[in-house]
């Protein structure tokens, strides 16, 4: 006679078991082995100025989706703890401006943590995908590359490529 099976665990992914105001003072997340976790100790759920979501083929490809939320913060309000020593670089040369953006992701899970661009200096590129909530993104950039069939986010500015360039319909 066999043992019966462990139970399972229950489900954890849905975001709305975490109110907002949950990550008033900070935000953890970590990859999906947990060998990286990712702190921010910044409220960025009351209208981030940072939060935006990525339409160019390289973050798409990175995040394996349509599209990837990401948010720009400064460095010195995050604390990344690699426990294992999977993280792993990516230096990614195929951008627009030619500049490197530096991917960084679990060599382990393969799960994307951040991106570095001298773009922005002092500041990382948070995944939001990481994390057990996303916030509201502010602005859209390379809203052009949408696909059709994507919805439109009411109040969220649409810039055609670059954030700060030209604003889709302009």
């Amino acid at each position: 006679m066999s043992a019966p099976p462990p139970p399972k665990k229950p489900f954890t992914g849905d975001p709305n078991q975490y109110p907002p105001n949950h990550f008033a003072k900070s935000i953890t997340g970590a990859c999906l082995c947990g060998s990286i976790s990712v702190t921010v100790n910044e409220n960025i759920f009351n209208d981030y100025p940072s939060a935006y979501i990525c339409h160019c083929a390289n973050c798409r490809k990175v995040s394996g989706s349509y599209a990837a939320p990401n948010v720009r913060i400064e460095q010195d309000k995050v604390k990344i703890v690699d426990r294992k020593g999977t993280m792993k670089e990516y230096d990614d040369f195929e951008t627009g401006s030619g500049n490197p953006v530096h991917r960084f992701f679990c060599g382990r899970c393969g799960s994307p943590i951040k991106s570095e661009t001298a773009r922005f200096k002092d500041m990382y590129i948070l995944k939001m995908g990481i994390f057990p909530r996303i916030p509201k993104p502010q602005f859209e950039t390379f809203a052009e590359h949408r696909h059709a069939w994507q919805g439109k986010h009411d109040g969220v500015e649409q810039f055609a490529l670059v954030m700060g360039g030209k604003k889709l319909g302009e």
